[in-house]
C-alpha cells in the first residue's frame, strides 16, 4: 500500500515530466507493477478496515527511536525488546525493522569532464544469435566520450582481447581522434589485478596499446560501476531503444543496422542531462581529441600451436589448414576478430577468414597440393621401376617413348596395366617387338598382344557340296612329246 502523496507523485511524473513507467518506479524506488496499478486508478483509495493488532504494537515507537540513534540488526533489536519485556518473536520484528529502517540511499557526485578528456567503455550482452549450425552470445562494446555523450557501438561474438583492442580502434576512427583517457571497468582483457584501495594493475598488451594511441587507461574501483556511469546508462539505453523487440535473424546484417541507429536516432537526440545532441556537442569537442596514430595498432593475439599430422591447427573448436609441408611442424597464429594469420619461422604460410562456429573444417585447395605431387613422384617413381623389369629392351623402349611421347608416364602405366591381363613375359616380347618395329607407345604393346592372344584356325579338308562336280573338273591334255625327246637324244 503506498501513501497519498505518492499516488500523487505517480501521476505528475508520467502526465507532467513524462516518464516511462520504469523510470517513475525508480525515481520512487517503487516496482513498476505498482506504478502501473496506481497509474490505473482515477483517484487515490487508501486499504479498508483495521489491521489485525501485534504484540510489537506498543513497542514500536521505541524500535523506531533505536533504529534513528544505530543501524542495528533486527537480532539486535529483538535483543533489546526482550530486556524490556517484549513477547513479540523475530520475524514479526524483523518485517518491522525492515519496513522502518531509515533509508541510507548512497549520493554519487555529479562528474562534469571537458572536452577531449575522457571516454567511458563497457561492455553489454543480449541473448545468442545463430551462427553455422550452433549459437554464440552476441556481445556488444560501448565507448561514449564524456563531454558530448557522444557514442559508439559494436557488435562481437566474443569479449577476447583482440576483439576488446579492435573495438577500441573502430571506435577512436569513427571518433575522429582519441580522449586523454578511458575508464574501464575491471574486465580481464583490460586489468589483471585491482584490490580494494590500491592502484590498479592494467594488462601489459592493453598498456601497450594504451601507449600507441596516447591515452591513460583508468580502472574503476571495485565493485564502483557508477563511476562510470555514462557508459552504463548507454548500455541500458541500447538495449532499450535499440534492441528491445527486434529480430535478430542473423549476426552479419547488425553491423549496418546499428551505424544507422546510431547516425539517425542515438547521437542526434536531444540527451536529456546535456539538453543538446551528442552530435552537436561532437563537432566541438572533436578539434580537441588527440589526433590518430599514423600506423594502426596491431589487435592481433598469437599463439603457439603445432600442426597435426593432417596439416591442420585448431583454433575455438575449428580446423584450418597449413601447406602440407608443414604438418607436425611448431607454428604461430596470429588471431584477429575478421582473420587467422599463420607464420613459420616469420613468413606467413596461410591465412583464413575466422570462423565463430564450431566444428569446422577450413582447407585452402593449394596446402595440399605439395603432398599431391610428392605422391604422384613417388608412383611414377615405382611404375618406372618396374617397367625397366619388363626385359632387356624396357630402358631403350622408354627413352625412345619420352623423346616420341608427350606424356611417357602415362603409356608406361597403361603397359603396366596389361601385364594384369598377360603374363610379364608376353608383355615383355611384345615390348621387344614393338622395339625392332619402332613402335614405341602403350596402343602398339597392346596390339601386338592382342594379336598374338587370338587363336589361329588350321585349314581344314575341301568338301564338295555334290558328287556330280566331280565331272565336271577339266583337265588339259598331256603333252607326251618330252618323252619322244627324250628318246631320240638317248
Amino acid at each position: 500500500m503506498i501513501e497519498y502523496s505518492q499516488y500523487v507523485r505517480i501521476h505528475y511524473l508520467r502526465h507532467q515530466r513524462k516518464l516511462r513507467l520504469g523510470q517513475i518506479a525508480a525515481e520512487l524506488k517503487l516496482d513498476e507493477k505498482t506504478v502501473s496499478k496506481w497509474l490505473g486508478r482515477e483517484r487515490f483509495e487508501p486499504r479498508k478496515g483495521k489491521g489485525r493488532s501485534s504484540k510489537l504494537d506498543p513497542y514500536k515507537a521505541l524500535v523506531k527511536a533505536w533504529l534513528e540513534k544505530h543501524p542495528y540488526s533486527a537480532q539486535q533489536i529483538l535483543q533489546l525488546l526482550r530486556e524490556e519485556g517484549c513477547p513479540a518473536g523475530y520475524t514479526i520484528v524483523k518485517d518491522y525493522v525492515r519496513k522502518v529502517r531509515p533509508r541510507g540511499n548512497a549520493a554519487y557526485l555529479s562528474l562534469s569532464f571537458a572536452p577531449g578528456e575522457c571516454a567511458q567503455v563497457d561492455w553489454g550482452s543480449f541473448g545468442s544469435v545463430g551462427v553455422g549450425d550452433t549459437r554464440r552470445r552476441l556481445s556488444f562494446f560501448v565507448m561514449v566520450l564524456c563531454h558530448s555523450r557522444m557514442m559508439y557501438v559494436e557488435f562481437t561474438l566474443s569479449e577476447k582481447q583482440e576483439q576488446f583492442l579492435q573495438c577500441h580502434q573502430n571506435a577512436f576512427e569513427f571518433f575522429g581522434g582519441v580522449p586523454e583517457k578511458v575508464m574501464i571497468d575491471n574486465l580481464k582483457t583490460g586489468v589483471l589485478e585491482h584490490k580494494q584501495g590500491t592502484a590498479a594493475i592494467i594488462h601489459p598488451r592493453y598498456a601497450d596499446f594504451a601507449r600507441h594511441y596516447g591515452f591513460k587507461p583508468v580502472a574503476c574501483n571495485p565493485r564502483a560501476p557508477h563511476e562510470k556511469g555514462r557508459v552504463e546508462n548507454a548500455v541500458g539505453y541500447v538495449k532499450k531503444n535499440f534492441l528491445r523487440g527486434r529480430s535478430l535473424h542473423g549476426f552479419e546484417h547488425l553491423a549496418a543496422q546499428v551505424r544507422r541507429w546510431l547516425d539517425e536516432v542515438a547521437n542526434v537526440r536531444v540527451h536529456r542531462h546535456t539538453r543538446q545532441k551528442p552530435l552537436t556537442l561532437w563537432e566541438k569537442e572533436k578539434a580537441l581529441l588527440q589526433a590518430l596514430p599514423l600506423n594502426s595498432y596491431d589487435t592481433g593475439i598469437s599463439i603457439r600451436l603445432r600442426a597435426t599430422s593432417t596439416f591442420r591447427i585448431t583454433i575455438d573448436a575449428n580446423r584450418y589448414s597449413v601447406p602440407a609441408e608443414y604438418a607436425s611442424q611448431p607454428v604461430d597464429a596470429r588471431v584477429y576478430p575478421d582473420k587467422v594469420l599463420v607464420y613459420h619461422e616469420g613468413n606467413v604460410i596461410a591465412e583464413h577468414i575466422r570462423s565463430y562456429g564450431r566444428g569446422g573444417d577450413f582447407e585452402n585447395p593449394d596446402h595440399p597440393r605439395a603432398l599431391l605431387a610428392q605422391r604422384h613422384r613417388a608412383r611414377v617413381q615405382k611404375n618406372l621401376q618396374r617397367f625397366l623389369q619388363l626385359g632387356e629392351h624396357s630402358e631403350v623402349f622408354y627413352r625412345e617413348l619420352k623423346t616420341r611421347r608427350l606424356n611417357a608416364n602415362e603409356h608406361i602405366k597403361k603397359i603396366l596395366a596389361l601385364v594384369q591381363v598377360h603374363s610379364p613375359r608376353q608383355v615383355a616380347e611384345a615390348i621387344s617387338d614393338g622395339h625392332s618395329l619402332g613402335a614405341y607407345s602403350s596402343e602398339y604393346i597392346a596390339n601386338i598382344l592382342e594379336q598374338r592372344s587370338r587363336p589361329r584356325e588350321s585349314p581344314g579338308p575341301l568338301h564338295l557340296s555334290r558328287p556330280s562336280d566331280l565331272l565336271e573338273l577339266e583337265s588339259p591334255a598331256t603333252d607326251l612329246s618330252v618323252y619322244s625327246q627324250e628318246e631320240s637324244h638317248g
